[in-house]
């Protein structure tokens, strides 16, 4: 399982590496919008809405369990690339104790939390009890969301990013089946599609742990498990700010929502819909993330940084290139991708079409923007100053994105586009913070050499 990415051509290592993480996340996009469909096919308005809003909530949280578990992914691959097998047997040890206890708490909590959290959504009174349902058995299933993610950290701080692709694969399969089988057949509803989106994560835990016992790729000691303050607080030092930053995203994301629903129905509708759109298109950006997070930490473990930064110049020309390439083909298919989630035929889809076609617009230059602010934050946690990214995306939060949407949709009343092009420019905030901390620790770096 265990893969030195500290030599050769480090564009074929970016390469190798990207690619099963983007499928494993596109699989994991499916895995989540597999429930919405089928739910769709076989029940009514109040189902749907209910797995809607109970999803919603269930990919922020899942989101902030992957941003922690990046702090168990650099932390192992820098000492992989250091050679030191000994510190990256404490370091999964470690990692495993700590998110069981936390998903453990986690489960409990949300559990006693379940109708606040539903009335603080604003869920319509006749899908309450079917998010409540939905939400109840998700939140049983924590541990095993945290048990996936924590082993694909481990794999990916290895060096192996093919083995998770693997094991969201087969989860993805059985979840689908299970939600024909519980929904279609045995019409339980949202409850059934919690249900098989659970069973299928436990599936997934299981498979996972038979190919860690058959590969014998890591070998822990009793001792590995025990806690260690500076373990523990090197892994919460990377995770917690890149945690705390994926939420505060997905926030965001709600806020906008609701500035979008203040407009009108067809303005939600469009908003939504182009939301969905653009999850597809930051896959690209979000794989640079954690290519250039396990590689550069591989490679500052092996205290080769010239390695780390080329690691990082490979991702921000592939992350640019496709953002170009799709900001481009946009401008002439805007609408047609729109049209593939609505009736056009109709009047109010014609318009949620033409509305979507605007937002799609402007919001699309964000793949370029954010491509590059995503590459910077898997160099920052590479090095151990994930601070940074929770810092450059907290002020392009809050001083662009929420008030020029909010701003835009005030003054332009008759178009998204404007509202499109606020989010961008937040981005384009990051990637300008981004390029001013990195010039700040190349010219700190320098300084400390010619001291030495």
């Amino acid at each position: 399982m265990e893969k030195n990415l500290t030599t050769g051509s480090v564009f074929k290592s970016v390469i190798l590496f990207s690619l099963p993480y983007l499928l494993s996340y596109f699989l994991q996009t499916l895995y989540g919008m597999a429930d919405l469909f089928i739910v769709g096919q076989f029940d009514g308005v109040a189902s749907t809405t209910a797995v809607s809003i109970g999803s919603q909530f269930m990919h922020m949280l899942t989101v902030m369990i992957v941003g922690l578990a990046m702090g168990t992914t650099v932390s192992i691959a820098q000492a992989v690339g250091a050679g030191n097998r000994k510190q990256a047997a404490q370091n999964i040890g470690n990692t495993i104790t700590l998110f069981m206890i936390v998903s453990v708490v986690l489960t409990v909590v949300l559990l006693c939390l379940v109708h606040p959290i539903v009335v603080a959504m604003s869920t319509p009174k006749k899908a309450v009890n079917g998010t409540v349902a939905y939400l109840t058995i998700s939140f049983i299933g924590i541990p095993f969301i945290t048990a996936y993610n924590i082993i694909s950290s481990i794999f990916r701080g290895m060096g192996d990013s093919k083995s998770p692709m693997y094991f969201i694969a087969v989860a993805c399969v059985v979840n689908i089946a299970l939600d024909y089988l519980f929904m279609g057949v045995l019409d339980f509803g949202s409850a059934g599609a919690a249900l098989g989106t659970t069973i299928s994560q436990a599936v997934s835990v299981a498979v996972s742990l038979l190919v860690i016992l058959k590969r014998k790729s890591i070998v822990l000691e009793r001792q590995n498990f025990k806690l260690k303050r500076v373990v523990m607080g090197k892994i919460l030092k990377i995770g917690v700010p890149i945690a705390f930053q994926d939420g505060l995203i997905q926030v965001a994301f709600i806020v906008i929502t609701i500035i979008a629903n203040q407009r009108g129905l067809n303005d939600a509708a469009a908003v939504g819909i182009v939301e969905k759109v653009m999850s597809f298109l930051f896959l690209i950006p979000s794989s640079m993330l954690s290519t250039v997070s396990a590689l550069g930490a591989q490679n500052f473990g092996a205290s080769k940084p010239k390695r780390a930064i080329q690691t990082l110049r490979y991702a921000v020309l592939l992350a640019v290139g496709f953002g170009i390439l799709a900001s481009v083909t946009i401008q002439f298919t805007a609408e047609s991708i729109i049209a593939l989630f609505t009736d056009a035929n109709t009047i109010n889809g014609a318009k949620v079409v033409r509305f979507g076609g605007q937002y799609l617009r402007g919001y699309i230059w964000d793949s370029i923007f954010a491509g590059i602010h995503f590459s910077f934050s898997g160099y920052f946690c590479a090095c151990g100053k994930s601070g940074l990214s929770f810092l450059h995306n907290i002020l392009s939060i809050i001083l662009v994105r929420i008030p020029g949407v909010y701003l835009t949709s005030k003054i332009f009343s008759e178009t998204l586009f404007p509202m499109g092009l606020a989010t961008a420019a937040g981005s384009l905030l990051s990637v300008l913070i981004c390029l001013i901390a990195f010039a700040v620790i190349q010219h700190k770096s320098t300084v400390s050499k010619i001291e030495v």
